[in-house]
C-alpha cells in the first residue's frame, strides 16, 4: 500500500461486474493497480437459455471489493469511481425496488444475463421487420441486446410489465445506485438498445415491435438521459452510497462503459513506441482490442461510421469519443474451453496431476502438448481435428444464433492426450473465428495491423500464440493484466476532472507490457485450416437444409 511519501499520489477506483464475479482495484494516475479484490456473485440457470442474476447481490458485492482495495488509503487521495459491467438486463419497480424477470415469481432474480438467449423468437420476428435501426447491429440483432428481451418480459410476464418503473443495463443501475441519478451511458443505450447519438429514439422502432407503451412516457422506463462515457453523473457519490461503498460522500461517479468496452478502453489507447509495431506511428483506427474472457469482444474504431456485415455498429462515440466503433464477438470461449475440457471423461485424471504438479489445469495442458508434440510445432498436432466452436450460436459475423458446435476427428482414445488435443483444436477454433470476423471488418473498410489482448483468456500463451498465428497479426498485451478495471478506472480519472479527456487518459494510464509476434513459418499451415472451418459450417447448413425437408 502507499507509503506517507506518496501522498501526493491521486486514485481511482474502477469496479468491474463479470459474468460470475465482481471485481475492484486502485488504480493511480499511471496504470497501475496497487490493490485489487473480486468475490462471486450467484448465477441461477432455472431453464436451458435462462440466465439470471441478482441486482441486490451484484451491488452488495461492489461494495464488498471497494471496501477492500480502498482499506488504509487517505480518502483525500481517491478521485473518482467508474463502473463497467456485463450488459445484463436490470428490471426494478416504480420503487426501484427488484421485480421477477422468471415464472416462479422471484423478485431477487430481477437480472436477465447477457448470455440468456429466451427471447430467440423475439428477436427473429424484430429482424423480420428490417427496420432501419438494424443497419446500426451488422443487419441483424442479437438475441443478447435489451429490445428482445424487454418484448419476452411483455409477452411472458404481463404482471411484471405492469409493474416496472425502469429497466437498466447493468452498467447504468450501478451508476444509479452509486448517484440517485437516472442517466443512462451513451454506450449501452447506443450498442444495446438502438440509441443513436444524433436521433436519440426511433419512436417507429418501438411501435413496430409491439413496444410502443415506452414511447407514451417520453422512454422513462429505458432512459431519457443520457450522458457520454466517463463524464460526472450527477453530484458524485450519495451519503447512503459512500457509506456503502467505503468512499468519500461527493467524490465523482462516471457514466460508465460495458465490461468489453472498458477492457478496449484499457488497451487500445497505449503507447506502443519502441516495439517495433506496425500499428506505430499510425491511427488508433490501425488496432483492434479483443476482450476475452467468458465470451470475447472484438472493438474496431474508424473515423467514419463502417457499416459490417454482422458486426455491430458503427456507434458513435460508443467507446473513444469522436470515433465510431464497430464489435465483433464470440457468444462462448472461456465458457466453451472450460465445458470442453471439464466434459471429457479423462478431467479427473487432469484436475488430480495439474494439483500434483502445482499448476493450473490449463498450464499443465500446454505442458502435456509440448511433451507429445515430439518434433512438430505445437499447433500442427490438430491436423486430423478440427472444431467448429458456436456452442452457443455466432454472434459475428453470421450472425446465426442456431448455429451449433462441431468436432471432426474424434477417435475412441479416451485419456490425457486426447483431451490435451482437443482443448487445442478449441482454442484455434476460437482463434479462427477471430481471424473470419477480421477479414469481414476489413473488406468492409477497416484496416486492422495489430491486437490488443485483455482479460482472462490472455493470461494463457497458448491462446495468445494461436491468435497470433492464425491471424497472422502481432499480440500486445498490456502490463497490468486486469485491463478492463484499468479501463474503468480510466472513466474515473475523466469524471474526476484529472485529465482532460477520455484520450489523454488513455495514453497515461494504458500500458504495454508484452508483444506475442506470429510465426510466418506457420501460415500455410493455419491457411488449411481456415479452409476446413469454413468448410464446417457449410457443411453444417447443408445437412439441416437437408433434414428441414422432411
Amino acid at each position: 500500500m502507499p507509503s506517507e511519501k506518496q501522498t501526493a499520489v491521486k486514485y481511482y477506483v474502477g469496479v468491474d461486474v463479470g459474468s460470475a464475479s465482481v471485481r475492484a482495484a486502485l488504480v493511480d494516475g499511471f496504470g497501475t493497480v496497487v490493490a485489487h479484490a473480486e468475490q462471486p456473485i450467484q448465477v441461477w440457470e432455472p431453464r436451458p437459455d435462462h440466465y439470471e442474476q441478482s441486482s441486490a447481490d451484484i451491488w452488495a458485492a461492489c461494495c464488498s471489493v471497494t471496501k477492500e482495495v480502498v482499506r488504509g488509503v487517505d480518502a483525500s487521495q481517491i478521485r473518482g469511481l467508474g463502473f463497467d459491467a456485463t450488459c445484463s438486463l436490470v428490471v426494478v419497480d416504480k420503487q426501484f425496488q427488484p421485480l421477477a424477470v422468471n415464472s416462479e415469481g422471484q423478485n431477487h432474480r430481477n437480472v436477465i444475463m447477457w448470455m440468456d438467449h429466451r427471447a430467440a423468437s423475439q428477436v427473429q420476428r424484430i429482424n423480420a421487420t428490417q427496420h432501419r435501426v438494424l443497419n446500426y447491429v451488422g443487419g441483424a440483432m442479437s438475441v443478447e441486446m435489451q429490445p428482445p428481451k424487454l418484448l419476452w418480459i411483455k409477452e411472458n410476464l404481463p404482471k411484471s410489465w405492469e409493474k416496472v418503473g425502469y429497466f437498466f443495463d447493468l452498467p447504468d443501475f450501478l451508476s444509479w445506485k452509486a448517484t440517485g441519478v437516472t442517466a443512462r451511458s451513451l454506450c449501452t443505450v447506443v450498442c444495446k438498445w438502438t440509441y443513436t447519438s444524433d436521433r436519440g429514439w426511433d419512436d417507429s422502432f418501438w411501435k413496430t415491435i409491439g413496444l410502443e407503451d415506452l414511447v407514451k412516457d417520453k422512454y422513462e422506463k429505458i432512459g431519457n438521459h443520457v450522458l457520454s462515457p466517463g463524464e460526472a453523473v450527477g453530484k458524485g457519490l450519495t451519503p447512503g452510497a459512500a457509506k456503502d461503498l467505503g468512499l468519500p460522500e461527493g467524490i465523482a461517479v462516471a457514466a460508465s462503459l460495458i465490461d468489453a468496452h472498458a477492457g478496449g478502453l484499457g488497451v487500445i489507447g497505449a503507447d506502443v513506441k519502441g516495439h517495433n509495431l506496425p500499428c506505430e506511428n499510425q491511427p488508433i483506427t490501425s488496432r483492434v482490442a479483443m476482450i476475452c474472457g467468458t465470451s470475447s469482444c472484438h472493438m474496431g474504431v474508424s473515423e467514419t461510421p463502417i457499416f459490417v456485415p454482422g458486426v455491430w455498429g458503427p456507434y458513435f462515440s460508443a467507446m473513444v469519443p469522436g470515433l465510431w466503433l464497430n464489435e465483433g464477438g464470440q457468444s462462448a470461449t472461456g465458457k466453451l474451453i472450460d465445458h470442453v475440457v471439464r466434459g471429457h471423461v479423462a478431467f479427473p485424471e487432469l484436475e488430480a496431476r495439474a494439483a500434483a504438479s502445482a499448476h493450473s489445469i490449463y498450464t499443465y495442458l500446454n505442458s502435456h502438448l509440448d511433451l507429445i508434440k515430439k518434433s512438430l510445432p505445437v499447433g500442427f498436432l490438430t491436423v486430423d481435428l478440427h472444431v467448429w466452436p458456436d456452442f452457443h450460436g455466432n454472434r459475428s459475423p453470421l450472425t446465426d444464433l442456431t448455429l451449433k458446435g462441431m468436432v471432426v476427428g474424434l477417435t475412441l482414445s479416451r485419456g490425457l492426450d486426447e483431451l490435451a488435443l482437443i482443448y487445442l483444436a478449441t482454442i484455434q477454433a476460437i482463434a479462427l473465428g477471430t481471424r473470419h470476423i477480421l477479414e469481414v471488418m476489413q473488406a468492409a473498410g477497416h484496416d486492422i495491423s495489430t491486437l490488443f489482448l485483455c482479460g482472462g483468456l490472455s493470461k494463457n500463451p497458448l491462446f495468445v500464440q494461436m491468435h497470433a498465428d492464425i491471424t497472422g497479426k502481432p499480440v500486445v498485451l498490456s502490463k497490468e493484466v486486469e485491463s478492463v478495471l484499468v479501463g474503468a478506472a480510466i472513466l474515473g480519472a475523466c469524471a474526476s476532472g484529472d485529465f482532460a479527456s477520455i484520450q489523454e487518459a488513455m495514453a497515461k494510464m494504458g500500458k504495454i507490457g508484452r508483444v506475442v509476434q506470429p510465426n510466418h513459418e506457420h501460415k500455410r499451415f493455419y491457411d488449411k485450416k481456415y479452409e476446413v472451418f469454413l468448410k464446417l459450417v457449410e457443411h453444417q447448413r447443408e445437412y439441416r437444409s437437408i433434414m428441414n425437408s422432411l
